[in-house]
C-alpha cells in the first residue's frame, strides 16, 4: 500500500506591497465592522497585526510573473494602498526584519540579533536604532539608547583634566567650524529661512547664534563619500554661554530647500543637554520663563511672534527630552511637535521640570509644527493660536506689538 502523501503548508514571504494585487475572487464584498479609512488608521498605529494571504500570479506557461492576487483580507489589502496613496507608507514595504529569539550570547548567531532579508542588512539592537534615527555616530546611538532606558550618561573620564577626550575633540572641531563661518545676511542660508518664513531681520538673531559656511564637510556614511555643500551653522552653547557644538543644516545651492542628501541635519560636539539660544539674556542674569521646541526652524517661527522671549531649540527630540534647565526656572514652556516622538520628549522634559517645582506649560501648533502654520497661515494667525494658549501676563508681555491682533 502506497504511503499517503503529507499536506505541506506554505513558507511566510516577505512581498512589497507593489507586488500585490486584489484577486477578483475576493471573499468579502461588503464593509464589515470599521471603516477602510479607520483600518488604515490602525494600521498605522499599531502596524498590520495579521498578515495578507496571497497566492503568485501565474503567465501562460504556469510560471510565476512576480506578481501576487490577494484572495483574502481585501479590507487590509485596501486599507494599506490607502496608507500608500497618503504617502505614509512606502510601495515597497515589506514585511522583512527577523530577530533571532535564541542562541549564544555573543558571536555568529548570537541571540538578540537581527537580519533584513530585504536588503541584506544585520546587526544588533544598538546597529538598528543607528539606521532608524540616521544617526552619523555611535555616540548619539548611545545616548538615544540611554534616553529610552532613562540611564544617566557614561561617565568617561581623561585622567588629566577630568574631561572626557571624545567631547573635547568634537567641541574643538564645532568651535572650529563656527569661526571660520560667516554671518548669515545676504548669503543662501538667509534665502533659505525665507522659504521658510523666517525673516530674520525682525527677529533680532544675530551672528553669536546663526552662520553660514559656503562649503561644509557632508560625509555619506553608506556609500563611504565625501562632498561640500553650503550649510546653515547654529551654535549649541550651555548656560554660561559656551559653543558645545553646531548643528549643521546642508542646503540646495539654490537656497530653496534643503540638500538632497540623506540626512541634511546633523549635530556636531558636545549637544546632550544643551541647545541653540534665541534671545537669551547674559550668562550671569537669572531667568525665570523660557520656551523650549525640538527644531531650530520651529522655534525661529515662535520667534517671529515673539522676538524678546528666550527660547532654546534642543535640535531633536531626544535632546529634548535630556535638555538642561537653568536653575531659576519657574515657568517652562514646551513648543510641541505633532508627532510621537514629539509628544514623548515633551512629556519627559515636562515630568523631569515638574519634578523641580516649575510650571510647565505646552504650546501646540494647528498642524504639524510651528513652521508649518507660520508657512500655512501666517503670523498674526500664529499670533493668534499663541496668545489663546500663553498665560495671559505672558501673553501681553511677550507677543510681539507689531503683530497685535484682536482675539
Amino acid at each position: 500500500m502506497a504511503a499517503q502523501q503529507k499536506i505541506g503548508l506554505s513558507a511566510s514571504r516577505d512581498i512589497p506591497f507593489n507586488k500585490l494585487m486584489l484577486s477578483q475572487a475576493n471573499v468579502r464584498r461588503v464593509k464589515a465592522g470599521i471603516s477602510i479609512e479607520q483600518l488604515a488608521e490602525s494600521i498605522a498605529q499599531r502596524t498590520l497585526l495579521q498578515g495578507l494571504s496571497v497566492r503568485p500570479v501565474l503567465d501562460g506557461d504556469g510560471k510565476e510573473t512576480g506578481m501576487f492576487e490577494v484572495p483574502a483580507g481585501g479590507r487590509r489589502y485596501r486599507a494599506l494602498e490607502l496608507l500608500v496613496k497618503q504617502k505614509r507608507m512606502a510601495k515597497t514595504q515589506g514585511r522583512s526584519l527577523y530577530v533571532r529569539l535564541r542562541g549564544p550570547d555573543h558571536g555568529k548567531g548570537a541571540a538578540g540579533k537581527w537580519t533584513d532579508a530585504a536588503t541584506g542588512q544585520h546587526g544588533d539592537l544598538l546597529d538598528l536604532i543607528g539606521l532608524s534615527q540616521r544617526h552619523a555616530s555611535l555616540r548619539d546611538t548611545l545616548n538615544e539608547a540611554r534616553l529610552f532606558l532613562r540611564l544617566p550618561k557614561a561617565e568617561r573620564i581623561d585622567d588629566q583634566n577630568g574631561e572626557w577626550s571624545g567631547d573635547r575633540e568634537t567641541t574643538a572641531a564645532a568651535r572650529r567650524l563656527f569661526s571660520m563661518s560667516r554671518p548669515v545676511r545676504g548669503t543662501i542660508a538667509e534665502v533659505y529661512l525665507g522659504e521658510r518664513g523666517v525673516d530674520l531681520r525682525s527677529i533680532g538673531v544675530d551672528a553669536k547664534t546663526l552662520r553660514f559656511h559656503p562649503c561644509c564637510r557632508y560625509r555619506d556614511h553608506r556609500r563611504a563619500r565625501t562632498q561640500e555643500l553650503p550649510a546653515l551653522i547654529a551654535a549649541v552653547t550651555n548656560d554660561a554661554g559656551e559653543i558645545t557644538g553646531v548643528h549643521r543644516t546642508w542646503l540646495d545651492p539654490s537656497g530653496k530647500a534643503k540638500a538632497q542628501v540623506a540626512s541634511p541635519r546633523r549635530p556636531m560636539g558636545a549637544i546632550l543637554g544643551h541647545g541653540v539660544r534665541l534671545g537669551w539674556p547674559n550668562a550671569r542674569a537669572s531667568i525665570d520663563m523660557i520656551i523650549a521646541g525640538e527644531g531650530l526652524e520651529t522655534m525661529l517661527s515662535l520667534r517671529t511672534a515673539m522676538p524678546a522671549t528666550p527660547m532654546i531649540a534642543a535640535t531633536s527630540a531626544n535632546h529634548l527630552a535630556a535638555l538642561l534647565l537653568p536653575a531659576s526656572l519657574t515657568r517652562l514652556y514646551v513648543a510641541l511637535d505633532q508627532d510621537a516622538a514629539g509628544r514623548r520628549a515633551a512629556q519627559r522634559l515636562g515630568d523631569r521640570a515638574r519634578s523641580r517645582g516649575i510650571e510647565v506649560l505646552t504650546l501646540q501648533p494647528a498642524l504639524g509644527d510651528f513652521n508649518e502654520d507660520l508657512r500655512r497661515f501666517g503670523v498674526d494667525a500664529l499670533v493668534r493660536t499663541l496668545r489663546a494658549q500663553l498665560v495671559p501676563a505672558d501673553a501681553t508681555r511677550l507677543l510681539s506689538a507689531g503683530h497685535a491682533v484682536s482675539e
